[in-house]
């Protein structure tokens, strides 16, 4: 599915979030709702987690941006919170549903 608003150069794919669990270990770009998001500070590596598609336990899909990165982005977990998103990477499984880990601002686009 392309959908407008998500030009990223090099990745061919353009996915909701829904359709992400069908391209693990593939580059794309997800375009969706940020439903919820949290600042894990307490976790090892103090990720920050975007949950697009449905709040957090039902999201379909995760962004995760490590306390290491996250200097980069200010506070993502309020300034993406319930705004449409692109996010671009290799999407992988974490804790059976797919994610995507988030290090450089241009992987991240606000639309």
């Amino acid at each position: 599915m392309l959908l407008i608003g998500c030009s990223i150069a090099g990745h061919a794919a353009t996915l909701i979030p829904e359709e992400a669990s069908r391209h693990i270990n593939e580059n794309a770009t997800v375009y969706g709702l940020v439903a919820s998001a949290n600042y894990a500070v307490q976790a090892p590596t103090a990720p920050t987690f975007l949950n697009f598609g449905k709040p957090y336990p039902d999201q379909s899909f995760t962004a995760v941006i490590f306390e290491s990165d996250r200097p980069k982005f200010g506070t993502p977990e309020i300034a993406m919170r319930e705004k449409q998103v692109c996010v671009t990477g290799a999407i992988f499984l974490f804790e059976g549903k797919p994610a995507m880990i988030v290090r450089d601002p241009n992987q991240l686009q606000q639309r």
